[in-house]
């Protein structure tokens, strides 16, 4: 399967609902996937309990999608979630959308993680925990 290098991959059905009049799955939905995979890429690197302790954590400063293929129900997506650059205060994640039934990607995206501190309301540098469990994870 093409996801093999994006350490977190998540089954997602699709939903009956989550397609519009058109017939196919409707657009905003396509960052609803990504977001299931996003987090939980941040809970398994431990961003969500730095959240929770201290306050620090990731804010979605941009996000974008390519869309390759129309989803349709009934089908099951496969969404893949990888960090490929990271800077003193933030890092890139990219995603792949991929269709089980259709056997190929409907779509790639990439986001922009800045660390946020939420008490503060400020952007802080990364923590290096965050750092290291990113390395880790993506070695």
């Amino acid at each position: 399967m093409p996801l093999d290098d994006f350490p977190i991959r998540c089954e997602v059905p699709v939903l009956w609902g989550d397609m519009d009049a058109f017939g196919h799955v409707n657009n905003t939905v396509f960052f609803k996937y990504f977001e299931v995979a996003r987090i939980a890429y941040f809970d398994r690197i431990g961003y969500q309990a730095l959240m929770a302790d201290e306050g620090l954590g990731p804010i979605l400063a941009e996000t974008s999608c390519r869309f390759r293929r129309p989803l349709a129900h009934p089908d099951t997506v496969v969404v893949g979630a990888r960090v490929s650059e990271v800077g003193e205060d933030r890092f890139t994640m990219q995603y792949r959308i991929w269709s089980v039934g259709q056997d190929t990607t409907a779509g790639i995206g990439e986001g922009l993680i800045v660390s946020y501190d939420y008490r503060g309301n400020k952007r802080v540098p990364l923590p290096a925990s965050i750092r290291d469990a990113i390395a880790a994870l993506e070695a």
